[in-house]
Protein backbone atom coordinates (compact mmCIF):
# COMPACT_ATOMS: atom_id res chain seq x y z
CA UNK A 1 0.00 0.00 0.00
CA UNK A 2 1.21 3.20 -0.65
CA UNK A 3 1.95 6.18 1.71
CA UNK A 4 -1.26 7.94 3.11
CA UNK A 5 -0.85 11.38 2.09
CA UNK A 6 -2.63 14.28 4.32
CA UNK A 7 -5.23 14.43 1.10
CA UNK A 8 -6.18 10.95 1.31
CA UNK A 9 -6.37 10.43 4.15
CA UNK A 10 -8.90 13.51 4.27
CA UNK A 11 -10.95 11.79 1.28
CA UNK A 12 -10.91 8.43 3.01
CA UNK A 13 -12.39 9.94 6.87
CA UNK A 14 -14.79 12.11 4.53
CA UNK A 15 -15.32 9.16 2.48
CA UNK A 16 -16.45 6.64 5.44
CA UNK A 17 -17.92 9.81 7.68
CA UNK A 18 -20.91 10.54 5.17
CA UNK A 19 -22.25 6.91 5.67
CA UNK A 20 -24.22 7.29 8.53
CA UNK A 21 -25.34 10.72 7.28
CA UNK A 22 -26.73 9.39 4.35
CA UNK A 23 -28.68 6.55 5.85
CA UNK A 24 -30.11 8.85 8.32
CA UNK A 25 -31.58 11.10 5.16
CA UNK A 26 -32.65 8.11 3.73
CA UNK A 27 -34.50 7.21 6.49
CA UNK A 28 -36.14 10.57 7.24
CA UNK A 29 -36.75 11.06 3.76
CA UNK A 30 -38.92 7.56 3.70
CA UNK A 31 -40.47 8.98 6.75
CA UNK A 32 -38.75 6.77 9.58
CA UNK A 33 -40.44 3.68 7.95
CA UNK A 34 -37.63 1.43 7.21
CA UNK A 35 -34.00 0.73 6.84
CA UNK A 36 -32.38 0.75 3.73
CA UNK A 37 -32.80 -3.30 2.89
CA UNK A 38 -35.28 -3.67 4.95
CA UNK A 39 -39.57 -3.61 4.44
CA UNK A 40 -41.01 -0.61 5.49
CA UNK A 41 -42.64 -1.00 9.20
CA UNK A 42 -45.61 0.49 9.21
CA UNK A 43 -46.93 2.90 11.89
CA UNK A 44 -49.42 0.45 13.43
CA UNK A 45 -46.94 -2.13 13.19
CA UNK A 46 -44.48 0.12 15.43
CA UNK A 47 -47.22 0.68 17.96
CA UNK A 48 -48.36 -3.41 18.07
CA UNK A 49 -44.50 -3.86 19.96
CA UNK A 50 -45.99 -1.89 22.87
CA UNK A 51 -49.42 -3.46 23.25
CA UNK A 52 -50.66 -6.34 25.84
CA UNK A 53 -53.32 -8.55 25.00
CA UNK A 54 -53.35 -10.86 28.27
CA UNK A 55 -54.13 -11.57 30.98
CA UNK A 56 -57.38 -10.19 30.12
CA UNK A 57 -59.10 -8.45 33.11
CA UNK A 58 -61.93 -10.37 34.41
CA UNK A 59 -65.53 -8.42 33.33
CA UNK A 60 -67.79 -7.64 36.63
CA UNK A 61 -70.99 -5.34 37.34
CA UNK A 62 -70.62 -2.41 39.04
CA UNK A 63 -74.26 -0.81 39.76
CA UNK A 64 -75.32 2.57 41.08
CA UNK A 65 -75.64 2.14 44.86
CA UNK A 66 -75.22 -2.04 44.64
CA UNK A 67 -71.88 -3.59 45.76
CA UNK A 68 -69.79 -4.78 42.78
CA UNK A 69 -70.49 -8.41 41.60
CA UNK A 70 -67.35 -9.75 42.90
CA UNK A 71 -67.59 -8.21 46.23
CA UNK A 72 -68.19 -10.19 49.86
CA UNK A 73 -70.95 -8.20 51.35
CA UNK A 74 -70.11 -8.28 55.01
CA UNK A 75 -73.74 -6.56 56.31
CA UNK A 76 -76.51 -6.65 53.91
CA UNK A 77 -79.20 -5.14 56.50
CA UNK A 78 -80.65 -8.86 57.52
CA UNK A 79 -78.33 -10.85 59.59
CA UNK A 80 -74.55 -11.11 61.75
CA UNK A 81 -74.05 -14.42 59.83
CA UNK A 82 -70.36 -13.05 58.91
CA UNK A 83 -69.23 -11.45 62.29
CA UNK A 84 -68.61 -13.00 65.59
CA UNK A 85 -67.58 -11.88 68.96
CA UNK A 86 -64.01 -11.87 69.62
CA UNK A 87 -63.75 -14.87 71.77
CA UNK A 88 -65.77 -16.45 68.59
CA UNK A 89 -69.44 -16.46 70.20
CA UNK A 90 -72.21 -15.07 68.06
CA UNK A 91 -72.34 -11.07 68.03
CA UNK A 92 -74.94 -9.51 69.80
CA UNK A 93 -74.93 -6.49 67.97
CA UNK A 94 -78.22 -4.57 67.21
CA UNK A 95 -79.21 -5.66 63.67
CA UNK A 96 -83.05 -3.27 63.11
CA UNK A 97 -84.89 -1.34 60.41
CA UNK A 98 -81.76 -2.38 57.79
CA UNK A 99 -78.93 -0.78 60.23
CA UNK A 100 -76.08 -2.43 62.40
CA UNK A 101 -75.65 -0.68 65.84
CA UNK A 102 -73.52 -1.17 69.10
CA UNK A 103 -74.59 -2.64 71.35
CA UNK A 104 -72.07 -1.13 74.09
CA UNK A 105 -70.74 -4.08 76.71
CA UNK A 106 -71.29 -6.50 74.19
CA UNK A 107 -67.71 -5.94 73.25
CA UNK A 108 -66.17 -5.85 69.59
CA UNK A 109 -67.21 -7.86 66.66
CA UNK A 110 -64.98 -9.06 63.94
CA UNK A 111 -65.51 -10.78 60.30
CA UNK A 112 -65.40 -14.95 59.84
CA UNK A 113 -63.30 -14.35 57.29
CA UNK A 114 -59.87 -13.21 56.98
CA UNK A 115 -58.31 -10.78 54.82
CA UNK A 116 -54.96 -8.97 53.40
CA UNK A 117 -55.11 -6.35 50.59
CA UNK A 118 -58.44 -4.79 50.36
CA UNK A 119 -61.20 -2.62 49.03
CA UNK A 120 -63.53 -1.98 52.26
CA UNK A 121 -67.01 0.25 51.53
CA UNK A 122 -68.85 0.97 54.99
CA UNK A 123 -70.97 3.13 56.36
CA UNK A 124 -71.64 4.51 59.64
CA UNK A 125 -73.82 7.24 61.61
CA UNK A 126 -73.50 8.35 64.89
CA UNK A 127 -76.58 9.43 67.31
CA UNK A 128 -77.50 12.83 67.25
CA UNK A 129 -77.51 13.25 71.25
CA UNK A 130 -74.53 14.68 71.62
CA UNK A 131 -75.29 17.39 75.14
CA UNK A 132 -72.22 17.16 77.63
CA UNK A 133 -70.12 14.66 75.06
CA UNK A 134 -66.98 16.59 73.45
CA UNK A 135 -63.79 15.31 72.38
CA UNK A 136 -63.10 11.55 71.99
CA UNK A 137 -66.43 11.28 73.88
CA UNK A 138 -68.63 11.88 70.86
CA UNK A 139 -69.89 8.28 69.86
CA UNK A 140 -66.50 6.65 69.40
CA UNK A 141 -66.18 3.61 67.42
CA UNK A 142 -63.32 2.49 64.58
CA UNK A 143 -62.79 0.10 62.10
CA UNK A 144 -59.66 -1.93 62.59
CA UNK A 145 -58.05 -3.34 59.24
CA UNK A 146 -56.23 -7.03 60.34
CA UNK A 147 -57.56 -6.31 63.79
CA UNK A 148 -54.68 -3.94 64.20
CA UNK A 149 -54.88 -0.90 62.09
CA UNK A 150 -57.54 1.88 63.19
CA UNK A 151 -59.15 4.35 61.04
CA UNK A 152 -60.73 6.22 63.52
CA UNK A 153 -64.94 6.86 64.04
CA UNK A 154 -66.18 9.61 65.71
CA UNK A 155 -68.29 12.61 65.10
CA UNK A 156 -65.86 15.16 64.49
CA UNK A 157 -68.52 17.89 63.35
CA UNK A 158 -67.84 21.08 65.19
CA UNK A 159 -66.00 18.90 67.85
CA UNK A 160 -62.18 19.41 69.13
CA UNK A 161 -60.16 16.71 69.63
CA UNK A 162 -56.31 15.97 69.22
CA UNK A 163 -56.59 15.94 65.13
CA UNK A 164 -54.66 12.43 65.22
CA UNK A 165 -57.66 10.70 67.01
CA UNK A 166 -60.60 12.87 64.49
CA UNK A 167 -62.51 10.68 62.42
CA UNK A 168 -60.66 9.26 59.23
CA UNK A 169 -57.65 9.58 60.67
CA UNK A 170 -55.24 6.58 61.04
CA UNK A 171 -55.57 6.55 64.99
CA UNK A 172 -52.61 8.37 66.45
CA UNK A 173 -50.57 7.77 64.06
CA UNK A 174 -52.03 10.22 60.43
CA UNK A 175 -53.94 13.57 60.06
CA UNK A 176 -57.05 13.20 57.76
CA UNK A 177 -56.05 16.12 54.70
CA UNK A 178 -59.81 17.75 55.69
CA UNK A 179 -62.35 17.59 57.89
CA UNK A 180 -65.23 15.99 55.39
CA UNK A 181 -67.39 14.71 58.36
CA UNK A 182 -71.53 15.67 58.05
CA UNK A 183 -73.30 16.38 60.99
CA UNK A 184 -74.47 13.73 63.65
CA UNK A 185 -77.57 11.79 62.38
CA UNK A 186 -76.33 11.75 58.99
CA UNK A 187 -74.77 8.54 56.99
CA UNK A 188 -70.66 9.29 56.89
CA UNK A 189 -68.98 6.88 53.96
CA UNK A 190 -65.99 5.05 54.23
CA UNK A 191 -64.48 3.72 50.80
CA UNK A 192 -60.89 2.07 52.37
CA UNK A 193 -58.04 0.89 49.65
CA UNK A 194 -55.52 -0.84 51.88
CA UNK A 195 -52.55 -3.01 51.24
CA UNK A 196 -50.99 -5.46 53.92
CA UNK A 197 -47.70 -5.33 55.61
CA UNK A 198 -45.50 -7.57 53.78
CA UNK A 199 -43.11 -10.01 56.22
CA UNK A 200 -39.97 -12.45 55.66
CA UNK A 201 -39.93 -14.51 58.79
CA UNK A 202 -40.91 -11.91 61.46
CA UNK A 203 -39.07 -9.07 58.99
CA UNK A 204 -40.90 -6.49 57.84
CA UNK A 205 -40.41 -6.21 54.26
CA UNK A 206 -43.11 -3.29 53.46
CA UNK A 207 -45.20 -1.45 55.47
CA UNK A 208 -49.22 -1.27 55.60
CA UNK A 209 -50.38 1.21 52.87
CA UNK A 210 -54.21 2.63 53.07
CA UNK A 211 -55.84 5.74 51.01
CA UNK A 212 -59.20 6.31 52.77
CA UNK A 213 -61.97 8.41 51.20
CA UNK A 214 -64.41 9.63 53.29
CA UNK A 215 -68.01 10.98 52.31
CA UNK A 216 -66.12 11.15 48.35
CA UNK A 217 -63.41 13.02 49.38
CA UNK A 218 -59.58 11.76 49.55
CA UNK A 219 -58.46 11.88 53.15
CA UNK A 220 -55.50 9.63 53.65
CA UNK A 221 -54.10 9.55 50.25
CA UNK A 222 -51.70 6.15 49.73
CA UNK A 223 -50.61 6.78 54.02
CA UNK A 224 -47.75 4.48 55.58
CA UNK A 225 -49.27 2.82 58.48
CA UNK A 226 -46.22 3.04 60.99
CA UNK A 227 -47.80 0.01 62.91
CA UNK A 228 -50.76 -1.45 65.08
CA UNK A 229 -52.45 0.97 66.42
CA UNK A 230 -51.78 1.93 70.23
CA UNK A 231 -53.32 4.06 72.98
CA UNK A 232 -50.49 4.72 74.63
CA UNK A 233 -46.73 4.36 73.13
CA UNK A 234 -45.18 4.34 69.46
CA UNK A 235 -47.00 2.18 66.65
CA UNK A 236 -44.62 -1.07 65.93
CA UNK A 237 -44.95 -4.53 63.82
CA UNK A 238 -45.18 -7.74 64.87
CA UNK A 239 -45.23 -10.44 61.41
CA UNK A 240 -48.76 -11.63 60.77
CA UNK A 241 -51.01 -12.84 58.20
CA UNK A 242 -54.02 -12.54 57.05
CA UNK A 243 -56.81 -11.16 59.90
CA UNK A 244 -60.41 -10.30 60.32
CA UNK A 245 -61.88 -6.87 59.92
CA UNK A 246 -62.81 -5.59 63.65
CA UNK A 247 -65.84 -2.99 64.35
CA UNK A 248 -65.02 -1.28 68.18
CA UNK A 249 -67.56 -1.18 70.82
CA UNK A 250 -66.21 1.83 72.27
CA UNK A 251 -69.83 2.63 74.17
CA UNK A 252 -71.77 4.47 72.06
CA UNK A 253 -74.60 3.28 70.02
CA UNK A 254 -72.54 4.20 66.42
CA UNK A 255 -74.49 2.08 63.41
CA UNK A 256 -73.12 0.77 60.56
CA UNK A 257 -74.87 -0.12 56.90
CA UNK A 258 -73.79 -1.29 53.93
CA UNK A 259 -70.46 -3.19 54.70
CA UNK A 260 -68.85 -4.93 51.75
CA UNK A 261 -65.59 -5.50 50.64
CA UNK A 262 -63.35 -6.65 47.81
CA UNK A 263 -60.11 -8.90 48.25
CA UNK A 264 -57.50 -7.42 45.79
CA UNK A 265 -54.87 -10.51 45.36
CA UNK A 266 -53.57 -9.00 42.20
CA UNK A 267 -51.55 -6.53 44.01
CA UNK A 268 -47.60 -6.85 44.13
Amino acid sequence: MGQITPKTEYLFISCFSKIPLMLAIGFALSGGQSIAGEAPIEPWQQAEKTEVWKPVPKVISASENRPPSDAIVLFDGTDLSRWRSLSNEDAKWIVENGSLTVNPGAGDIKTVKEFCDIQLHLEWKTPTEVAGLEGQQRHNSGVFLQQRYEIQILDSYNNQTYVNGQAASVYKQSIPLVNAMRPAGQWQVYDIIYKAPKFNGDRLTSPAFITVLHNGVVVQNHTEIKGKTEWIGAPSYEAHGCAPIQLQDHGNKVSFRNIWLRELKNTP
